[in-house]
């Protein structure tokens, strides 16, 4: 199966459909008066899509086992036609239109088998996702795509010349995949003042978001919450708060970073953990979801409608 272990859980949904098409009014008069001899098609295909929703990981060797945590079953009747609209919602970090597709192609089995004794010319047609929610694909057309990043390292090894940056690295990376346009690369020592002159830097500049790797342990030496602090505009609980939680449930060592988020004007200034699995998890947690913040410090709204 697909490796998704880095994404983050989010409230998924989606809708899928199903037509069955029967060959001769009868057969429609028959369901709405509860006629057919199997029983009521209705109800008994409704129950046989929420059972088989819950199966498919067990039919499609790819699908993710996951909580389905609702699913809604719908009919339309036109003429010949039966439409199903199967909803599924979950709480996780992949998709569920797999499983909407697969529980109403269930349904609509179901109601070919029962209704075949009197009609032999049922057809099933029109399987097919109609909507999804949930996820990155929804971030793909609310971002600026003009935004600009300085990357700062933060190390007295790594700035001598004695080890070679990686996390620095990684955040460039995640940043690129975000259409971020990074405006300056350094590696600096882990002194207060060069910290401070970084950020005042790039906020004067007119730099969107200025992120620090290193230096926000517990070691004598790691002075980047220190020095960010006292020049921050505003803090940002939540983003702190997400990248440790993200990262406690990936590594029992992440409750000790020390990472910081805040503003400095309209400038983001965000200070992550050194290590290249840290800085790389931090990006992960907050990325792309953190690049709504400039359309709220440029005065949109939080629905995204200005």
């Amino acid at each position: 199966m697909v490796d998704i272990t880095h994404k983050n859980t989010t409230l998924r949904t989606a809708v899928a459909q199903a037509v069955l098409k029967v060959s001769k009014p009868e057969t429609i008069i028959a369901i709405k008066n509860d006629t057919v001899p199997k029983g009521n098609v209705l109800a008994m295909s409704k129950a046989a899509g929420l059972l088989g929703v819950k199966r498919t990981p067990d039919i499609l060797p790819d699908c993710h086992p996951l909580p389905i945590e609702f699913t809604g079953i719908e009919y339309k009747i036109e003429g010949l036609e039966i439409t199903i609209l199967f909803t599924v919602k979950t709480i996780y970090k992949t998709g569920v239109e797999v499983e909407a597709m697969h529980g109403a192609s269930v349904v609509a089995l179901n109601m070919y088998d029962m209704l075949k004794p009197i009609d032999k010319g049922i057809e099933i047609h029109a399987i097919k996702l109609l909507s999804k929610k949930g996820g990155k694909s929804d971030y793909s057309d609310k971002f600026r795509r003009d935004l600009t990043a300085a990357v700062v390292v933060c190390s007295d090894t790594i700035s001598a010349g004695h080890k070679e940056d990686r996390a620095g690295k990684a955040i460039i990376k995640k940043l690129e995949s975000c259409n971020v346009k990074i405006s300056e690369y350094v590696i600096i020592p882990d002194e207060t003042e060069d910290i401070q002159q970084k950020a005042k830097y790039h906020a004067n500049n007119g730099v969107d978001m200025v992120i620090y790797t290193g230096g926000t342990g517990l070691s004598p030496r790691d002075v980047t919450p220190e020095a960010l602090l006292p020049i921050l505009d505003r803090r940002i609980p939540g983003i702190e708060e997400t990248i440790r939680s993200y990262g406690q449930q990936r590594m029992s060592f992440a409750m000790l970073s020390r990472s910081v988020a805040g503003v400095i004007g309209n400038t983001l200034v965000l200070a992550l953990p050194g290590s290249t699995n840290g800085a790389k998890e931090s990006m992960d947690a907050v990325f792309p979801a953190v690049l709504h913040s400039f359309r709220i410090l440029k005065g949109a709204r939080h629905d995204g409608d200005q």
